[in-house]
């Protein structure tokens, strides 16, 4: 940005947090859901059962993700066919449903099961959304970014999400200093999505200012314009990158929704340390996120994205299990930190190189849809239910620290898939000649 004149570097500024704004919505509401799973599963699937309550709404938190692949593969399609801001405004005014939802909702003693499938589809609803809203985000920065800056720029799709985190964060531990912790998880838990309502017009008006990103324009001016039928075509014959592609996001997903929106839970319920210990500690995580993605963003710029991509997926795969074990052997909010933002140094450091580079291996005529639908299957199949496999897996094991093997499984797909990428993948494989991983 150095080359940028003053205007033009305020411009680009604000066209990162016109486009990024979105995105925080997004983020905003799945933390919130995250980290008040156990009222909800109170509020609107009461068993009896303490952990089936849990579980359930966890599996309602993860059954959004479901819908990611679908909302990938076609408004990520729309992205690719009808415009970069066109699409990200749909997948906006989706999200605002799924929030609107799940804050208005009475629960189960009020309206019986139709209290819960209404909140089920809220969240299918807003999955479709997710799943073309982060992919839109990470095409556009790239195609805004000033040569030799695109880590850099496409690094704030993940910051938005970052200062999601710690203003639900901080927003948590203001209602748990003036709310009862009764009336918290009575009614407080809504106040969260209420406001979430009321940040949806501002929301509006900043993405709404949006432009079309000139990669774009220069493709409809030349005529190059892939349809639906089309884009759907080319992801058909693209299928390796985008399971490469979904590899290298497994490791992203799996690590942020277990250092995000499943350590309150994990912190209050599996460590039994203080709802305020749980949300700090989430807050620090939500602040140390921010810091790193863009730092390792500009390093991949530097050095490349592959010795990024290799040292943390390494550094996950040694570290995660015996950092989990010595936490649980005496549980306290210091070890919880320490522990949190270990992970939080390799997630964002992995994550600043990773989002680049998955932009870079797909090819540009679909590279929405095709960074969509990696990043969705991800998502769905592996990092969304990532809450629920964790509570599922200390609940049989009765090993507080199982879920360091799950962060094991996501590192090894984050290897493997660096490997694949950084070969040079060929028409013979792919359909089209696309740079290897650097």
């Amino acid at each position: 940005m150095a080359a940028l004149s003053n205007t033009e570097r305020k411009h680009q500024i604000w066209s990162v947090v016109r486009v990024s704004s979105g995105n925080f919505l997004e983020m905003y509401d799945f933390f919130v859901f995250g980290y008040y799973a156990s009222a909800i599963g109170k509020a609107f699937f009461p068993t009896g059962s303490d952990f089936a309550q849990l579980m359930l709404a966890f599996m309602t938190f993860g059954a959004g993700f479901l819908m990611r692949p679908l909302g990938g593969i076609f408004l990520g399609a729309y992205i690719d066919s009808y415009g970069r801001r066109n699409g990200l405004m749909l997948t906006l005014g989706l999200m605002a449903v799924g929030t609107i939802s799940i804050a208005l909702v009475p629960g189960y003693a009020t309206l019986g099961a139709l209290a819960p499938v209404i909140v089920v589809i809220g969240r299918l609803i807003q999955g479709f959304s997710a799943g073309a809203e982060l992919g839109g985000v990470s095409v556009y920065l790239a195609e805004i970014a000033t040569p030799g800056h695109t880590g850099f720029y496409v690094s704030w799709q993940s910051g938005s999400q970052q200062v999601a985190v710690i203003f639900v964060a901080l927003l948590g531990v203001l209602l748990s200093t003036i709310v009862p912790p009764e009336s918290m998880f009575q009614w407080g838990w809504r106040i969260p999505f209420l406001v979430g309502c009321l940040i949806i017009p501002l929301l509006f008006v900043l993405r709404g200012s949006l432009k079309e990103t000139k990669q774009f324009e220069m493709r409809r001016d030349a005529a190059n314009h892939p349809k639906l039928p089309e884009i759907l075509l080319q992801l058909g014959r693209n299928w390796p990158i985008v399971i490469i592609g979904m590899l290298l996001v497994t490791m992203t997903t799996v690590s942020f929704y277990f250092i995000t929106a499943y350590t309150p839970t994990f912190g209050r319920e599996v460590l039994k340390l203080s709802n305020i210990d749980a949300l700090v500690v989430t807050l620090c995580v939500g602040i140390s996120n921010l810091f790193w993605l863009p730092v390792m963003g500009a390093v991949s710029d530097r050095v490349g994205r592959r010795p990024v991509l290799l040292v943390f997926t390494i550094l996950m795969f040694v570290t995660a299990y015996p950092a989990l074990s010595w936490l649980v052997t005496s549980p306290s909010f210091a070890r919880l930190l320490v522990v949190e933002l270990w992970l939080s140094f390799i997630y964002g450091s992995y994550n600043g190189a990773m989002i680049v580079a998955l932009t870079e291996i797909v090819p540009l005529h679909v590279r929405t849809a095709g960074f969509s639908v990696a990043y969705s299957l991800a998502t769905a199949l592996f990092g969304g239910f990532t809450p629920a496999i964790c509570t599922y897996l200390i609940h049989v094991t009765d090993n507080r620290a199982v879920a360091g093997l799950w962060l094991m499984f996501a590192a090894a797909c984050g290897l493997l898939a660096t490997l694949l990428a950084g070969r040079k993948t060929t028409a013979a494989e792919a359909g089209v000649s696309v740079e290897p991983v650097r």
